[in-house]
């Protein structure tokens, strides 16, 4: 049967005039289906003996960052932009697979961790649990309290432990739903997230991408088990060239690795290596710099000058025949002059968070930065950066505040707590 390159262009899924096509080559395309995550019970885990281990500033109110993730949903749908909930396809998958079933459990379930015993005998009982339920406690986590076997199991592991503490750890970090999987053209990214805290939560993003029946047929771009690399991280600058932040979350392997496989199915011609401070500040590259339009960056003042590119390059087929490897690596070089030449254009626009240094700063530990563009020049953004929003509206872009007040404890803005399917091409 011959290839339909027409059907790779226009992204994965089911051969089927009524099914949803995805793909992705853009930030700043018009936005079509995104993937949310609404915070749930996983955040009612929080405490302040566990809430920086896992990576939370303080305690949300969850009532209030409900609602604050509603009025998100609804902003998005009011730009006819389809919105799906993971919770919402995760408890699909598991209904509509018994191997996405055993699949989430085999990867709660940590016999190194439980024993064997215990871990035998937890997985039997997930694996009768009903769907719907069974995705809450992959989401949630279970504590060992709250396991279904009497007191008297014949468990040292359980014996040992406080009723409170986690036989399954629970996913807070679900919200950000940028990070565990990205889109680039008609192909998903799985990740491999770096901190303990976070690793699980692509075991769940793949369970959907596997076996949920809007995602039939959809191919992997790039997998990884173990060099890290998060979406966050990741910026679709323009058709073919992709951005990559190396820093606390993703290493210079995790970004070599991406680029040569992006390279490898077509799906870039140049990508650029942006090293960036190790610090929770700016733990991914979508916290310093984010696009709002087809040429211009929102970005914060205090790397403007400071950040730099290791740009690789794909050579063309003649090269790799006469033995050059595949690609050429320059650098490093201004990023800003770097991104302008790689996409093609003279000069990248930026906008500055923050008319002063500790402004800037302010603004950007609350997320300034992190935008989500709907459309060229329309951005969604945290009501909280007036500064920030008021010099973005004074450049021409059209800003839809949200509130974010409880949101932003995990440190991510709009960008971070979407992962886009679909957008028009630019």
């Amino acid at each position: 049967m011959p290839v339909d390159h027409e059907k790779d262009r226009r992204g994965g899924g089911p051969d089927r005039a009524d099914e949803p096509r995805y793909g992705v080559t853009s930030e700043v395309g018009a936005l079509r289906t995104v993937l949310l995550h609404r915070p749930g019970a996983e955040l009612r885990r929080l405490t302040p003996r566990n809430n920086d281990q896992l990576l939370f500033d303080g305690i949300p109110w969850v009532e209030r960052a409900q609602q604050e993730h509603d009025t998100f949903a609804d902003v998005l749908g009011g730009r006819g932009v389809e919105v799906l909930l993971l919770s919402d396809l995760l408890a699909e998958t598991i209904a509509a697979s018994g191997a996405a079933r055993i699949q989430g459990i085999s990867a709660a379930v940590d016999a190194r961790r439980l024993g064997h015993a215990l871990a035998d005998e937890l997985a039997a009982y997930l694996r009768g649990v009903p769907a719907a339920e069974l995705a809450e406690i992959l989401m949630a986590g279970m504590t060992f309290d709250e396991l279904p076997f009497g007191p008297d199991a014949a468990s040292l592991v359980r014996r040992m432990h406080h009723g409170a503490d986690f036989v399954i750890a629970p996913l807070p970090n679900l919200l950000f739903t940028r990070d565990s999987s990205f889109w680039v053209g008609p192909r998903v990214a799985i990740t491999s997230l770096a901190l303990p805290a976070r690793m699980r939560e692509t075991s769940l993003t793949d369970l959907i991408y596997a076996f949920h029946p809007r995602f039939l047929g959809v191919r992997r771009a790039y997998e990884s088990h173990t060099a890290p690399i998060e979406g966050g991280d990741v910026l679709l600058l323009a058709p073919g060239v992709v951005a990559v932040g190396v820093g606390e979350r993703t290493s210079p392997a995790g970004a070599e690795a991406l680029a040569r496989s992006l390279f490898d199915d077509g799906l870039a011609h140049t990508v650029l290596v942006v090293p960036i401070a190790q610090t929770r500040a700016t733990m991914h590259l979508d916290t310093v710099c984010t696009m709002v339009d087809t040429d211009a960056v929102v970005m914060y003042p205090a790397v403007r000058d400071e950040l730099c590119a290791f740009t690789i390059h794909r050579e063309d087929d003649y090269a790799v025949r006469e033995g050059g490897g595949g690609v050429t690596m320059r650098g490093p070089d201004p990023f800003l002059p770097a991104a302008a030449e790689a996409m093609g254009i003279g000069k990248l626009r930026v906008i500055d968070t923050g008319l002063d240094g500790v402004t800037a700063e302010r603004e950007q530990w609350d997320d300034g930065n992190n935008t989500l563009a709907v459309a060229p020049g329309v951005v969604i953004a945290y009501e909280r950066n007036e500064m920030t929003n008021a010099r973005l509206l004074d450049a021409g872009i059209e800003v839809l505040p949200i509130p974010g007040s409880e949101l932003g404890s995990g440190r991510g803005g709009p960008r971070c707590l979407s992962c886009p399917l679909a957008r028009d091409d630019v």
